[in-house]
């Protein structure tokens, strides 16, 4: 199965701030839609950067309260992975557990084309499963 699927069920909808936003503004976003990241973004869908709850955590632990001033330029993730549409869900797993990462922007043509989160491939993956767990069942029933 590749990202495709998973976006296909999920959508395509990706929630992104300006890289000129404040660190607060991200916080707030990231709180009134609970989700845990948000990708940056610059002209044309574009990704600049990432800013995730880790991200905010550790700059709050840095540099305390004072750092929701701070643009996000100064926060965000600057090296991003992306995966693409064609990828495998076994390679999304092992490129977020390797990089220790939750969320995966997907790009297509040098552009932002949706988010995957280890949420959605958990999910995906179970159902898969389950699929093949009742494939199994009705196989052995009528053998």
């Amino acid at each position: 199965m590749t990202v495709k699927a998973i976006l296909s069920k999920k959508g395509t909808d990706v929630l992104t701030i300006e890289p000129t936003k404040k660190l607060a503004d991200a916080t707030r976003l990231l709180a009134e839609h609970a989700i845990g990241a948000l990708v940056v973004t610059g002209a044309d869908r574009r990704i600049v950067g990432i800013v995730s709850e880790r991200d905010i955590v550790q700059e709050l632990a840095a540099h305390g309260p004072a750092s929701l001033d701070l643009s996000l330029t100064d926060v965000m993730t600057r090296r991003v992975t992306t995966c693409t549409m064609t990828d495998t869900v076994v390679s999304v797993m092992e490129r977020m557990t390797q990089g220790k990462f939750r969320h995966l922007p997907v790009v297509e043509q040098g552009r932002l084309a949706g988010i995957i989160s280890i949420g959605d491939v958990v999910k995906h993956r179970l159902h898969e499963m389950e699929h093949e767990q009742s494939v199994l069942r009705e196989y052995i029933q009528t053998a």
